[in-house]
């Protein structure tokens, strides 16, 4: 994973009581990514999941007022690194295939998962082009949502069989 950067990165980390196994099910599946992936009551459809580098990630989030304007958030992207049961990582400024794209919100995200005794380390990090961005992400509410999904990402994945 590369360096942190304060000025252009924001990240979380969680200790999940669940085994490593049953978060990268949650994670790897799309089905379940849409039971977890955005903080509830917003619902998520994945519109594109082509799991390996350079494959298409398309998640599309819709609030409880619906569609239009600030109820919604389109999400386009592309995997750029599958580490089985380690390391997701994927980035809103290429479509699948490595096409170049524009994006509302361009950033990097990397997540990553460890054995801790009883658990999971869950680290989510995204890496932004400069600091106006990531203050842009961060006032959004990233702490709060991105941290409420990891929640949402611990109860699921207890519950898979």
């Amino acid at each position: 994973m590369s360096d942190f950067n304060e000025a252009t990165d924001l990240q979380i980390s969680r200790f999940l009581a669940v085994p490593r196994a049953k978060i990268w099910k949650a994670w790897s599946d799309p089905a379940h990514l849409a039971q977890w992936w955005c903080p509830k009551p917003w619902t998520t459809e994945v519109r594109a999941f082509d799991f390996r580098a350079g494959g298409a990630f398309h998640t599309y989030m819709t609030g409880p007022d619906g569609k239009g304007g600030a109820g919604e958030s389109d999400n386009p992207g592309a995997f750029l690194e599958i580490v089985p049961m380690e390391r997701i990582a994927f980035t809103t400024m290429l479509a699948g295939g490595w096409r170049p794209m524009l994006s509302w919100m361009p950033m990097t995200a990397i997540f990553s998962m460890s054995d801790e005794p009883g658990g999971t380390r869950y680290i989510a990090r995204c890496l932004h082009p400069d600091p106006a961005t990531s203050k842009k992400h961060a006032d959004m509410g990233f702490y709060e949502g991105w941290g409420t999904c990891a929640k949402q990402l611990e109860d699921y994945a207890t519950a898979l069989g």
